[in-house]
């Protein structure tokens, strides 16, 4: 089955996504915050500029109107005028008749409907707005002995971020915000992880502890509810458990019964065939209840040498199979420990190990580390393999590809089940594979 298709440059876990939209909300509201505060503080720069050019300005006027003529042009020459802001004495004004007047926004901000309302003997005698390059204006001013005052006004650029003390307090709440995201969404994130923890532990052990029923009111009905539906599973895992049992317990006593009486028969053919029938029914309904007991489950966990466990099996499987010793080895790391459930770990093994042998008349194990410390065994035979359609198929309890009901070359159809049941219980998986030159490899994974 395809994999759900994923956007993008988006992370993959619900903490990480939730933690990006939180950031990415962040950055816009502080971008939007930052380019108010640019544009409130380029109007008060502009704001600022005005006042001192408009008052400067003024300065220069009465200078020129209380100065003897003679020293005029000297004393505006010694004026400290600020950026922006150009005098000039001529005899001619600078802005001519019909000229464009400055922009209104320009009129408001330096308040050039003032220029007439000072004192009367320090008012112009005439006086000539115009238009000055963008944001900016000229004014010429006559003086009482009819030379002119021109000035010209020209705005400085703004410069909305020359203030490296706002930058570095802006870094510095980007980034305590970023934190503070990050940890909160990790505690937030932290119910859903032990959810999964607890989902997780489920699937290996149906008897695993309740998870704690505490925190925000939703967290606590998940874990509540989760609670419940694994209750309900132990419940149904025991009901089905103790019914097998009483199944098993009862069909015990009539296949005695039938044994007894198949040993007084006269005919001796029938009377083996008869026994070696009530053999199998009886191996069948042992297998049966050990698969459905699961007694796996129950074993705690420990430290394991896998390696001298393969090792054990493969050595068990030639004493048993002495006529296929040459044809059983092991090839892998001397020692290769990690947690697991000695007992059960075996029997899938040597299930594994058995089927190898009885189906592909060769059982070749390959042990090995791979990546993040799982640990992968092959299990290698000589068989004439599975159909690719059935590779599957074959881990259904009682499937079986051989069509007799031989239990010397069939079985009972539940060696794989069990094995898959067993591993998958350790957080691993088996599967089978044909290899390309004859034959078939049982892959057994766990996890390091």
């Amino acid at each position: 089955m395809a994999e759900p298709r994923r956007r993008i440059g988006l992370p993959a876990s619900l903490g990480g996504r939730t933690a990006f939209w939180l950031i990415l909300a962040l950055m816009l509201v502080q971008v939007a915050g930052l380019t108010i505060h640019a544009l409130d503080r380029v109007d008060l720069q502009r704001f600022i500029h005005a006042r001192e050019i408009a008052g400067r300005a003024f300065g220069a006027w009465r200078t020129a109107m209380l100065a003897p003529p003679d020293r005029r042009e000297q004393l505006l020459a010694d004026l400290d005028l600020p950026d922006g802001l150009s005098i000039e004495l001529a005899p001619q004004p600078a802005v001519r008749p019909g000229a464009p007047p400055p922009p209104p926004d320009v009129m408001r901000l330096f308040r050039l409907d003032l220029l007439n309302s000072g004192p009367p003997r320090l008012r112009p005698r005439e006086v000539r707005l115009g238009s000055w390059r963008p944001g900016g204006f000229q004014a010429s001013l006559r003086l009482p002995d009819g030379e002119w005052l021109n000035l010209r006004v020209e705005m400085p650029p703004p410069r909305p971020w020359h203030s490296t003390t706002f930058l570095a307090a802006f870094v510095v709440m980007t980034v305590a915000a970023v934190l503070l995201i990050l940890w909160a969404v990790k505690r937030l994130m932290r119910p859903v992880r032990l959810l999964a923890e607890a989902a997780d532990r489920l699937g290996r052990d149906v008897n695993a502890p309740p998870l704690p029923e505490k925190g925000p009111s939703e967290v606590t009905t998940a874990a509540h509810a989760f609670n419940l539906m694994a209750e309900r599973i132990r419940r149904f895992v025991a009901d089905r458990t103790q019914m097998l049992a009483a199944i098993g317990h009862d069909l015990r006593t009539p296949i005695t019964r039938l044994r007894l009486r198949a040993e007084f028969m006269d005919d001796d053919e029938q009377r083996r065939k008869m026994l070696s029938d009530l053999d199998e029914m009886e191996q069948m309904i042992s297998a049966t209840l050990a698969f459905a007991r699961d007694d796996a489950a129950a074993e705690p966990a420990s430290p394991l040498d896998v390696a001298a466990l393969c090792r054990t099996v493969a050595d068990e499987a030639a004493d048993a199979r002495p006529e296929l010793a040459d044809c059983i080895a092991y090839d892998g790391p001397e020692r290769l420990v990690l947690r697991a459930r000695p007992v059960a770990l075996k029997r899938a093994l040597a299930n594994l190990v058995s089927n190898a042998l009885t189906y592909g008349g060769a059982a070749r194990l390959r042990l090995e580390r791979g990546e993040g410390g799982a640990v992968r065994l092959n299990v290698e035979d000589d068989g004439p393999g599975i159909p690719e359609g059935e590779l599957e198929a074959v881990f259904a309890p009682f499937r079986r590809l051989e069509a007799s009901r031989n239990r010397e070359t069939g079985g009972t159809g539940l060696g794989l089940t069990i094995a898959r049941n067993i591993l998958r219980a350790h957080g691993g998986d088996v599967v089978l594979r044909n290899r390309p030159g004859g034959g078939l490899t049982a892959v057994a994974s766990l996890p390091g």
